[in-house]
């Protein structure tokens, strides 16, 4: 099965008050790498958002952006009681000197409320982590469904491509079987020409023969390349998404495709590998994007 390394996922979780809302990108890259983005009153719990990444992703450059909200539940207000108690008492003596009738009332008192009532940080460290985790999960599942949709449609492009490399190869096969015999005649009026001569040594012709086809012969190319294909096609069917494997398979097949362009002078055989080569680096495009 194959994936893709690019996708965008949001979620939000909310208990209690606390609510983690959280934005997951990933992008193309060798290996897994993590940037994190939050408020410095969670950047503490970093290590676990990286370790449910690592989880949850394989490879890829992924970007999280992670946001916090509190609701009043969530901020619970403590009264310093001896603080109230002084400002009660400053207002009442305020009051005296001021020779107001008007008796100090509790929304006196109120309007300065930040003298004796705080809020206190929310201290439920494990409650915070639990949402944050929740939110991450929800991100990972849905990315991984979008990069899983991508992949489809990249293994479908990445089939239709093997489809024409394996017709070219059969186009080779039968061009490399044709050659021996030709080559053969070609080799004949060569000697014949220098030796002016239609007698030619057919044991010396043979051992030219078998040495000329030592170099041309392409038939341990194609075969080579026959079975790369098919592992190719075998590491797309795979459980596990492989693009490393994938792209070390293009580059053994590569190597295959430049040999026969060497071996093969023949102007038709020419064009099939060039058209082979052009095949093979759309597909390395495309595994480019693979997990």
């Amino acid at each position: 099965m194959i994936k893709s390394m690019t996708g965008f996922a949001r979620s939000e979780a909310t208990e209690k008050g606390i609510t983690a809302s959280v934005e997951l990108k990933s992008l193309n890259g060798r290996f897994l790498e993590i940037n994190c983005r939050m408020p410095r009153t969670i950047s503490h719990k970093e290590r676990d958002i990286r370790d449910a990444i690592r989880q949850g992703m394989e490879r890829g450059s992924v970007q999280i952006n992670v946001k916090m909200e509190f609701d009043e539940v969530a901020k619970p207000t403590t009264i310093n009681g001896a603080a109230a108690t002084r400002c009660f008492n400053a207002l009442q003596e305020l009051r005296s000197k001021l020779k107001i009738k008007e008796s100090v009332s509790l929304d006196h008192v109120l309007q300065f409320s930040d003298k004796f009532m705080e809020e206190e940080e929310n201290d439920n460290e494990a409650l915070q982590t639990k949402v944050i985790l929740r939110a991450l999960s929800d991100a990972i599942k849905t990315i991984e469904i979008m990069k899983t949709k991508e992949g489809q449609q990249i293994a479908q492009d990445i089939k239709k491509r093997i489809g024409y490399i394996e017709i070219d190869m059969d186009a080779v096969e039968k061009i490399s079987i044709k050659r021996v015999p030709d080559e053969r005649e070609r080799l004949r009026e060569r000697i014949a020409m220098l030796f002016e001569s239609d007698e030619i040594d057919e044991t010396r012709l043979q051992t030219e023969i078998v040495l000329l086809s030592d170099k041309l012969d392409v038939s341990e190319e194609i075969t080579r390349m026959r079975s790369h294909l098919k592992f190719f096609i075998e590491t797309m069917k795979a459980k596990e998404s492989s693009g490393k494997k994938m792209n070390f398979l293009l580059q053994e097949m590569n190597r295959e495709v430049n040999t026969l362009g060497t071996k093969l002078s023949d102007a038709n055989a020419s064009k099939i590998v060039v058209s082979l080569k052009e095949e093979l680096e759309k597909i390395r495009e495309q595994v480019q994007n693979i997990v």
